[in-house]
């Protein structure tokens, strides 16, 4: 046996181009185009990175993108009054800021001053409130990627067993809720969990989101399960240099599972289009379709 791949750049391509040709009717009929705020502090390299790819797409999208960077010596005050500005400017719909900060910016303190409407990243208590709350919002970029790639699977997943590995508000918490609202029934685990292969092999579906290289090897799957790799993981090559690997082992685990997403190629270019989505949508709900 071996799993279907979930090409998730595939599905990405297809919702970026539906978006993109819902921008297209809207600049059409005489509208503005949506606008995306990007906010970046600091040098991290991956953080360029992922900010650079994230203006690519918007922009494609025929979306407007702005990029506002910050010195990793700025304070959380400047950090503060640059969102303000934000929340105030009628033609941005969605603002992100980059995640991590620097040690002497509170993210928590950042991300609750985002207008909840313009919380494209979906981490304002508000919407998460909302989430759990089962009223429509902004939801979480990689989950909600993530359940566009179950989608993909091809199976009604209502009434299946799911486990995800991973208890961030970023991917793991939020999952869950996606999950319960999808009628499945969810185990969260995570590092002090239990006999956790024991845990991960009654899951129909597995989403691995913590962070440990390899860590779901076959023996952690179900066979014919469909497995949701979030983790992306940068680790030795023998011969140097890094390459990319995700939490699970997918050389054993695509000989198990029925469904599995690769990594790269599987939820990372999720994300990015799900975070247009969420532009698109905060748009629409801010100028009332």
């Amino acid at each position: 046996m071996s799993a279907r791949i979930l090409d998730g750049a595939a599905v990405a391509a297809r919702l970026r181009a539906e978006i993109g040709d819902q921008v297209t009717s809207l600049v059409a009929e005489g509208r503005r185009a949506p606008g995306l705020a990007v906010v970046l502090v600091g040098d991290n390299p991956a953080s360029h990175v992922y900010v650079r790819n994230k203006g690519v797409a918007t922009r494609k999208a025929g979306m407007v993108s702005t990029e506002h960077r910050l010195p990793g010596d700025a304070t959380e005050a400047e950090l503060l009054a640059l969102v303000a500005q934000l929340n105030a400017d009628e033609a941005i719909d969605g603002i992100l800021v980059q995640l991590p900060l620097p040690a002497q910016v509170r993210p928590e303190k950042v991300l609750a001053a985002i207008d909840p409407e313009k919380d494209v990243d979906g981490f304002h208590a508000l919407n998460v409130g909302r989430l759990w709350g089962g009223e429509t919002g902004l939801v979480p970029c990689t989950p909600r990627g993530c359940m566009k790639l179950i989608a993909e699977a091809g199976r009604d997943i209502g009434g299946m067993d799911a486990v995800v590995i991973g208890r961030s508000g970023i991917v793991g918490k939020p999952m869950t809720q996606l999950l319960l609202a999808a009628n499945c029934t969810v185990t969260i685990a995570h590092s002090r969990t239990r006999d956790l292969s024991e845990v991960c092999r009654r899951a129909d579906i597995l989403v691995a989101a913590v962070g440990a290289p390899n860590l779901v090897t076959a023996a952690f799957i179900k066979p014919g399960a469909t497995v949701i790799d979030v983790g992306i993981n940068r680790v030795a090559k023998p011969d140097g240099g890094l390459r990319l690997v995700g939490d699970v082992a997918f050389d054993t685990a695509v000989g198990v599972a029925g469904a599995i997403t690769p990594v790269p190629g599987g939820v990372g270019p999720m994300t990015i289009a799900c975070l247009l989505e969420n532009t698109l949508m905060a748009y629409r709900r801010r100028m009332n379709g």
